[in-house]
């Protein structure tokens, strides 16, 4: 589409930040609501400006996503840099902790586009925002190795990974706490994370073939199967009904015998998703004798599921707007209630910590043993060991 034309007049009174603040507004409902649920007249909308104003800056949606991508991971990476007068490799690190915890508040509002939304750009601006992210990586990973030589690279590596997944976990959730606080709990989280042993190189997933295991079921586990596959892998608005039905071998005429639609289909999902969850609580809290018991069986039990059904946890945790309305307020509150269970137990072996922080601690484990899971970037065993440091260090 051509680029609108313009007075000299509409040219001056347009700000110079407005390439910017239209990314910005984009990358907010994005993560809001989802890339494929959001149009270009709601963005304009969002910074003030007409739908073909857009146009004068960006030529398509999916320009102004590469764009918000790039921004994001330009501004990690700056924050990422330690200041120039910090001394000792301990202070410099510690430096880049707190520039990167700063914004991590400042854009909690957006970061979530590192997680899910950098699937609906093309596999080249995909492979450059990586490029930029991998600046910050290396950037914190260099500081590490310095403080912990014994460390190998790869180690240092995931430790880092893992560190950004406790930073990123402010998107994931609207608890509101005092600006400075946050940081410095997320600051607290994030040093944690780096001061953790040398874990364990990843092991190969030892399961069937998945090509294997779906002949074995039903067609209805199957729909469900290639639904949580295509939906984790590319978002629920890219996928369609019949797309899952070739997927699972199953022709159209069948496919709706099984489910209404596609948002039915993904509401079986959410149930299913919590009902495991429900379980691995009840399981943990059955025969406990105090909570601090409950919760080193509740660890094990929850890693064990996020990295065995990665694909299910992940969709779990980021498809809740594109839920049907009628199952969206039940199973947002089922979730609400896991977590809750969490920040119980969490809690009771905290003394007087606030309600608030623990829970934001519990957020910030669940997101890292999720990010870690659906990379497969360690064990299950170092999932425990690193959710359990969170949520009792």
């Amino acid at each position: 589409m051509a680029a609108p034309t313009s007075s000299p007049a509409e040219r001056a009174r347009r700000p110079k930040n407005r390439k910017a603040q239209i990314a910005l507004a984009a990358a907010e409902l994005f993560c809001r609501r989802g890339y494929h649920s959001v149009g270009v007249d709601e963005i304009a909308d969002a910074v003030g400006i007409t739908g073909p104003a857009i146009y004068r800056h960006f030529r398509t949606k999916q320009a102004i996503l590469a764009h918000a991508v790039a921004e994001l991971s330009d501004g990690l990476a700056t924050a990422a840099a330690p200041a120039e007068d910090a001394g000792t490799p301990a202070d410099r690190l510690d430096s880049a902790l707190r520039n990167l915890a700063a914004f991590a508040v400042e854009r909690r509002s957006v970061t979530r586009l590192y997680q899910w939304e950098d699937r609906h750009l093309p596999d080249d601006e995909r492979r450059a925002a990586n490029a930029r992210t991998r600046v910050a990586v290396r950037s914190i990973r260099a500081l590490l190795l310095d403080v912990r030589p014994e460390l190998d690279r790869d180690s240092a590596t995931l430790l880092t990974l893992a560190t950004f997944s406790v930073l990123g976990s402010l998107s994931t959730h609207r608890l509101s706490l005092p600006k400075g606080r946050t940081e410095a709990l997320v600051r607290e989280l994030a040093a944690t994370v780096l001061a953790l042993p040398e874990p364990p190189a990843p092991q190969p997933p030892a399961d069937r073939p998945r090509e294997e295991m779906l002949r074995l079921v039903s067609r209805r586990e199957r729909l469900l199967a290639e639904a949580v596959h295509l939906f984790h892998l590319r978002g629920f608005q890219a996928v369609s009904m019949e797309e899952i039905g070739t997927r699972a071998g199953i022709n159209a005429s069948s496919l709706y015998r099984h489910f209404d639609g596609k948002g039915d289909l993904l509401a079986a999902i959410y149930h299913r998703a919590t009902e495991r969850l429900s379980d691995a609580a009840t399981t943990a809290l059955t025969g406990a004798r105090d909570p601090g018991e409950a919760l080193e069986r509740l660890i094990p039990t929850y890693v064990r599921i996020a990295f065995d059904q990665a694909g299910l946890v992940s969709v779990y945790l980021s498809e809740n707007d594109n839920l049907p309305p009628g199952d969206r307020e039940t199973l947002r509150a089922a979730q609400r209630r896991h977590v809750d269970e969490w920040v119980r137990l969490v809690g009771s072996s905290r003394g007087d910590e606030p309600a608030p922080e623990t829970r934001l601690r519990v957020y910030a484990a669940l997101n890292v043993v999720t990010d870690l899971a659906r990379a497969r970037l360690t064990s299950p065993a170092f999932g425990e060991e690193l959710v359990a440091a969170l949520l009792t260090s």
